[in-house]
């Protein structure tokens, strides 16, 4: 496997560059100045051909293939988990590591699932894939970690909002258009998620599991126990899909072991690493989708005691689900893996 450091500019590989991430990890990268000796932009037959700018020049979309991943030292992956499973073995087979976006590899024991500002250590003991967590999960845990620093988590009850960019480029488009016909007086007819999202919501269509809870849903359970390695944490979520382009919200309810004052919490949060607190009690004024959307941090904001236990707070966020929720987390994992000696 090639090591991948700053001593030596790595090629690089997007994998679904075509699609929202993929757009979004070419600007971070060009942003970032992230080193490259060269950069590939992969994806589908059926994206191939297509030809994207990136820092003044044009790069053809490549289909994924053996002899398009050779020489590859570090992949972004961000096509889906079937594409995944296929196609990162291949790349890690032939020198790369991959950092995969999908849920494809978030559970194996074997692969790191990171948030570099939670368990970067874990970045470090791959065996060639690193995993990216669920969207919401990495929104969830960067407000989490640092309250659970000062304080043992006890519970964890969470509902989250989360915008038309969650299901991808097409799904933002389509709420755009369905909007459109709603203000037309038409009747919107959805395509591509189940249920029009236009001036409506509905809870998360990921598959139902006998439990009642959906797969999103379970996602956020399993990787934060997995990230914050606590595995017998207590956690319960209900994901709502909501008339958002991109950013997805949460409430969140916080049980900890024994009290925590809420100017302890605000002040660890205003001082975590990639957390912003919007916080305005006097005008009612807290983080909305708006705050961060194209930008780096998850904003946090009315934190207050839960008046029905002692042992817990409730604050709600907000965060950018294509860049902290996706990109940005990807390349923040790249960035750690040069930083290696």
């Amino acid at each position: 496997m090639n090591p991948v450091t700053a001593a030596s500019p790595p090629t690089v590989a997007i994998l679904g560059a075509t699609g929202a991430v993929g757009q979004e990890l070419l600007e971070l990268l060009a942003e970032r100045r992230f080193p490259l000796k060269e950069l590939r932009l992969l994806a589908s037959p059926r994206s191939a051909g297509q030809s994207i700018s990136f820092q003044g020049k044009e790069l053809t979309v490549q289909p994924v293939s053996a002899e398009t991943l050779a020489g590859v030292d570090l992949v972004l992956a961000s096509a889906g988990g079937s594409v995944s499973r296929q196609w990162a073995p291949v790349a890690v087979e032939q020198g790369a590591v991959v950092i995969d976006n999908s849920s494809a590899f978030r559970m194996d024991p074997q692969v790191p699932l990171v948030v570099p500002e939670v368990n970067p250590e874990a970045t470090h003991t791959h065996q060639g894939i690193i995993a990216n967590p669920n969207c919401t999960t990495i929104l969830l845990t960067l407000a989490l970690a640092p309250l659970a620093a000062i304080r043992s988590l006890r519970r964890v009850v969470v509902s989250t909002y989360q915008s038309a960019s969650g299901a991808g480029a097409r799904a933002m488009e389509e709420l755009r258009q369905l909007s459109r016909t709603v203000l037309d007086g038409g009747d919107p007819v959805s395509e591509v998620l189940p249920y029009s999202l236009a001036f409506n919501l509905f809870l998360h269509n990921s598959p139902l599991a006998e439990s009642g809870y959906c797969e999103e849903e379970l996602k956020m359970l399993n990787e934060t126990r997995k990230i914050m390695e606590l595995p017998k944490l207590r956690l319960s979520a209900t994901c709502v899909r909501v008339p958002v382009l991109r950013a997805h919200s949460e409430a969140v309810n916080i049980e900890f072991e024994a009290p925590l004052k809420v100017e302890e919490a605000r002040s660890a949060l205003a001082a975590a690493s990639g957390v912003e607190l919007i916080e305005d009690f006097t005008d009612n004024r807290f983080p909305m989708p708006t705050d961060v959307t194209g930008r780096d941090p998850v904003a946090v904001g009315r934190i207050r005691q839960d008046l029905s236990d002692p042992n817990a707070l409730e604050l709600w966020l907000c965060g950018d689900q294509i860049r902290k929720g996706a990109a940005l987390n990807a390349v923040q994992i790249a960035e750690l893996l040069m930083e290696a000696k």
